[in-house]
């Protein structure tokens, strides 16, 4: 974390030009509370392999009440889901269950089609809560759309994790600053949870083509620009990156290899193929994809 990369001069604005787009996540609304979604937007479809990014909460419960994502589908990719604060009890068609907390990560690979449900659990409800975390779904390669339903869950204890006092990461997947998880992925990537405290920088290099932050808290100054929290900002290709906090801040970092455009994105489903697509979605309509075991009584329609 201390490796030092060329910073931008003053006043050039070419070298300035660091921050290549901006996505603001609009809101929407997911099992009874709000969530802020960054991609697929209109200004940005994809960064490397990620496309899609939710912010979930941060929201309080208060007792009786909790998180209610009923059964519902997903094929050619893999959804990541890391947690802040909270619980999350994940329930799939394979017949696993698990229950994820803060600092842990689940990845879950859909291949050819797996359903889950993600709810509070009964004795979560029990008591006042609070939820706050990010899930980002991975699209499949074209070799890999198929492949079998899995799922890999690690606790926090479990992800190589840095820290140089005013400086803490920790790698979700991916490897960074020589420290690799051992979250088993199809391509390369990196996805990082860091902490910042006043004054601290971060740098970034141009190792993969495709990169970004998503800000979760405080500010942050990049190449002479401010920025704040609740915010995707994507890097140009080829640039070396400082990330300097000017408050305690808090952000993820992602990238990889660009996928292009073979993948298309049609609720939860991700495919190289539209007719793939639509095979899905009759499926679904039909009732023909599995069932959740222990959350059979519910599910979500597809939309109109």
């Amino acid at each position: 974390m201390s490796s030092r990369s060329a910073d931008p001069q003053p006043g050039d604005r070419p070298s300035c030009d660091t921050v290549e787009t901006i996505v603001v996540p609009r809101s929407s609304d997911i099992g009874g509370f709000e969530v802020r979604r960054s991609l697929p937007s209109a200004k940005r479809r994809i960064v490397g392999p990620f496309v899609f990014l939710d912010q979930m909460g941060p929201a309080e419960f208060i007792s009786g009440q909790g998180l209610d994502v009923r059964p519902h589908p997903h094929i050619g990719l893999a959804t990541v889901t890391y947690l802040y604060k909270g619980e999350i009890f994940h329930r799939y068609s394979s017949g696993s269950a698990q229950a994820i907390r803060s600092g842990d990560v689940n990845w879950m690979t859909a291949g050819r089609g797996i359903v889950h449900s993600e709810r509070t659990s009964p004795e979560m409800r029990e008591s006042d809560g609070n939820l706050f975390g990010v899930q980002t779904w991975v699209a499949l390669t074209k070799d890999k759309e198929e492949v079998s339903p899995a799922f890999t869950h690690l606790e926090k204890a479990d992800l190589p994790y840095l820290s140089n006092g005013d400086t803490q990461v920790r790698v979700i997947i991916g490897e960074l600053f020589g420290e690799k998880s051992p979250v088993p992925t199809f391509t390369d990537m990196v996805y990082a949870d860091v902490a910042l405290e006043p004054g601290a920088q971060l740098p970034i290099d141009a190792g993969y083509d495709a990169r970004a932050i998503y800000t979760l808290s405080g500010q942050i100054e990049i190449s002479g620009d401010m920025f704040g929290s609740g915010q995707l900002l994507v890097f140009r290709r080829g640039d070396n990156v400082r990330v300097n906090a000017m408050t305690p801040a808090r952000f993820q970092l992602l990238g990889g290899e660009p996928m292009g455009d073979h993948s298309h994105i049609w609720w939860n489903f991700v495919s190289s193929s539209k007719d793939r697509i639509e095979q899905a979605e009759a499926k679904w309509k039909s009732r023909k994809f599995d069932i959740v075991p222990g959350d059979e009584d519910e599910f979500i329609p597809l939309p109109e």
